[in-house]
């Protein structure tokens, strides 16, 4: 099956990249490993020795374009180069053209029309086409609408599904949050004790414990160089 429309893969740069993976380990308990990556530094993160994602610092050409700490998520596509073509198409923006990184796959940074960052990727080797994807699914991506949950004043909260099941939200963006941005959720165990070591660890508790549909719980976060992120967990485990 292909990966299309699948997110595959999370990175965070930062500035302080031993900050950054002292902080991680302590609240979610990832390890980094350092990768030789020719011209720049590179750490994956891993959690129970499996790769889960990457940290890097940022680069001369992100500082001179005033890239701040951040979370970028990665989203398969089975053909980059089409759909960095498609994203203009639809109103978006290519923010950095199709690329190739040697024995990963080919790359780009793309804004969708409201101005929210992601990476699209075809890994190596490349998949094969999908199967074809239903009249309500998006031609980006492949993702579906899967149900509205209301919340009042805040409207709408839609959730999406690709061939894996339910995957995300979105919502119209309140007031006070001054771009539109992803938020990436990793999962731990008890919320509270997440949170209390979001706070020993020197970041932020920006919104919550809250509980959301199924059980769960969220914290959302500032880490202690300024990304942002979220966690989801139980209660008393």
């Amino acid at each position: 099956m292909s990966d299309h429309g699948r997110f595959i893969w999370y990175e965070l740069t930062a500035p302080d990249v031993a900050g950054a993976k002292a902080f991680y380990g302590e609240v979610v308990g990832w390890t980094a490993a350092d990768m030789p990556t020719p011209g720049m530094a590179y750490s994956l993160w891993q959690a129970d020795g499996v790769g889960v994602g990457g940290l890097m610092a940022p680069t001369e050409e992100m500082k001179a374009a005033g890239v701040q700490p951040n979370w970028l998520g990665y989203v398969a596509v089975d053909d980059v180069d089409a759909a960095a073509a498609r994203t203009t198409a639809l109103g978006g923006k290519v923010e950095r053209a199709p690329e190739d990184i040697p024995g990963v796959g080919r790359f780009a940074i793309i804004s969708d029309p409201h101005g929210a960052v992601m990476a699209i990727m075809t890994p190596a080797p490349m998949d094969t086409p999908p199967p074809g994807l239903p009249p309500e699914a998006s031609g980006q991506a492949g993702w579906r609408k899967d149900s509205d949950m209301d919340m009042g004043d805040m409207g709408a909260y839609r959730l999406f599904s690709n061939q894996d099941g339910q995957v995300g939200g979105m919502m119209t963006r309140p007031p006070e949050v001054p771009a539109p941005y992803w938020l990436y959720y990793f999962r731990v165990g008890d919320i509270d004790a997440a949170a209390d070591r979001v706070k020993i660890a020197g970041g932020q508790v920006l919104n919550g414990p809250m509980e959301v549909p199924g059980g769960d719980w969220i914290v959302q976060v500032q880490d202690p160089q300024g990304a942002l992120f979220a966690l989801v967990g139980r209660k008393g485990t």
